[in-house]
């Protein structure tokens, strides 16, 4: 990923994060949020969106930089006891290839040396392993992404000169997420049953289609991502100017959290969240259920049946964005909204605190194309306006939110989201990694391992400011 962004645009790397986490937010009745620190992009439509549908410019989104290959220094090794020789970190794969959507992906190579001879052999497999799995992966021109993106917005993220420098190894509170969920629940109903890979657990209900796993460490982060997204939306629940909404639809419910706080927000609203996991609370609001289904299989609901349906954080599952919508649509009520929530995969920068070697952004790059050997597309939401359009929605909203990695800006609000979504990623790691790269790019659980070494000190470096977006999307049926 050799391109390089205009002095005056943010800076992106290859790729970034992505999903849910936890308080009780408080839901404005019409476009919520106006107080927080972003800036919105809204195209909005009253006439039949075949004709009306405005186009957003694209003029001023950043070049897409690239994560090319290069070996991180061994870390520090421990203090010696009486004399005992340290060793080094082994050196992770590093990346350089072509990426789908907005920016190049990064084939990874082995640099560096290594302590061990046999992390040198599994890393030098995953140059091989990998390269062969990314040299068929499908890609989109850069004038296609920039002819498909909204305008980022246009506030920039101040920095605290004052905040200490970080490293990952001066927090001792960020342990591993590797251990094995510790459920040992046994349930009758093949729906409610799991399965077990690279000691994570997945979801047996249409095995395969979801490539996270769903047990507590996942769960633990979902809820961690929820509670940074109210906060981006400033306390609020939804953009959707809803008025007394009487059905509610979650789809992708994950642990429940959203819905759960909608049905107190709403307390005569009927909440069903839909998921493939039953992972769910029992003791919930009694206006809200749930029920095990997949969002992409023909729905059973009536036509007019829902006043709002949320989606959120589901780009690294939906294949067939265009049919979705078109459920959606044909089980909203006119005048009913439907609202999709998704962070991007994409890490920028505004100044030039981020590399070509932001080991951060090779990971999410590596993400996006392991997903796209399952017909995934991360960066949906980048398109997913003009699908919104052409599945006959109005008033259409698209609303970009900076999110900062780490705690780096100055804005105290701003500082808060940036510590959620750092933490969220980095707690997170192997349940978002170990999947897309073993299934979809072929590499083993030791070689994911090494390279996430490098991943997890570049989340902790306080001297890198990065961002991600996170797009909003509200289309209303008309009335």
């Amino acid at each position: 990923m050799a391109d390089q962004a205009d002095a005056s645009e943010p800076k992106p790397a290859a790729a970034s994060t992505g999903d849910t986490g936890g308080t009780s937010g408080t839901s404005g009745t019409s476009e919520a949020g106006a107080d927080n620190q972003h800036t919105s992009n809204i195209v909005r439509s009253t006439e039949p969106p075949a004709e009306s549908v405005q186009t957003t410019p694209s003029a001023q989104v950043p070049a897409a930089a690239s994560a090319s290959a290069s070996a991180p220094a061994p870390a520090p090794a421990p203090a010696p006891a009486p004399a005992p020789t340290p060793t080094p970190v082994p050196a992770s794969a590093s990346a350089s290839a072509s990426a789908p959507a907005s920016a190049p992906i990064p084939t990874p190579a082995v640099a560096g040396p290594s302590s061990s001879a046999a992390v040198e052999a599994a890393a030098a497999e995953t140059a091989t392993t990998v390269a062969a799995a990314t040299a068929g992966s499908p890609t989109e021109t850069a004038a296609e992404t920039a002819a498909n993106r909204p305008a980022p917005a246009e506030i920039t993220i101040e920095v605290d000169e004052e905040t200490p420098f970080q490293s990952s190894e001066d927090d001792e509170a960020y342990g591993s997420d590797d251990a094995q969920s510790s459920a040992t629940t046994s349930l009758s109903s093949g729906v409610r049953d799991y399965t077990f890979e690279n000691s994570r657990r997945y979801h047996k209900f249409q095995e395969g289609k979801y490539h996270f796993p769903n047990d507590e460490p996942e769960q633990e982060r979902e809820d961690m991502r929820h509670c940074m997204m109210v906060h981006v939306c400033g306390g609020a629940l939804h953009y959707s100017p809803l008025k007394n909404p009487q059905r509610i639809l979650d789809i992708g419910t994950g642990t429940g959290i959203w819905a759960i706080d909608m049905g107190d927000e709403y307390p005569e609203a009927e909440v069903i969240g839909i998921d493939l996991s039953p992972i769910q609370p029992s003791w919930v609001p009694t206006n809200v259920r749930f029920i095990v289904d997949d969002a992409e299989a023909p729905w059973v609901y009536k036509p007019n049946t829902f006043d709002f349906i949320h989606v959120r954080s589901m780009a690294p599952a939906i294949k067939d964005w265009e049919k979705l919508m078109a459920q959606a649509y044909a089980a909203l009520k006119p005048g009913g909204w439907m609202e999709i929530q998704d962070i991007n995969w994409i890490y920028y920068c505004d100044d030039d605190s981020m590399g070509p070697d932001y080991a951060a952004a090779q990971m999410a790059t590596y993400i996006r194309q392991g997903l796209q050997a399952f017909g995934i597309q991360v960066n949906a939401a980048e398109k997913n306006p003009e699908r919104m359009a052409a599945a006959g929605f109005v008033d259409i909203r698209h609303t970009l939110d900076k999110v900062p990695v780490g705690t780096w800006p100055r804005d105290p609000n701003m500082k808060t989201i940036g510590l959620y979504n750092r933490s969220a990623v980095y707690d997170g790691l192997q349940g978002i990694t170990i999947g897309p790269l073993t299934r979809g790019l072929k590499w083993s659980p030791t070689e994911v391992e090494v390279f996430l070494v490098r991943v997890r000190n570049d989340l902790m470096n306080s001297r890198i400011h990065s961002y991600v977006y996170m797009h909003t999307l509200c289309g209303q049926k008309p009335l």
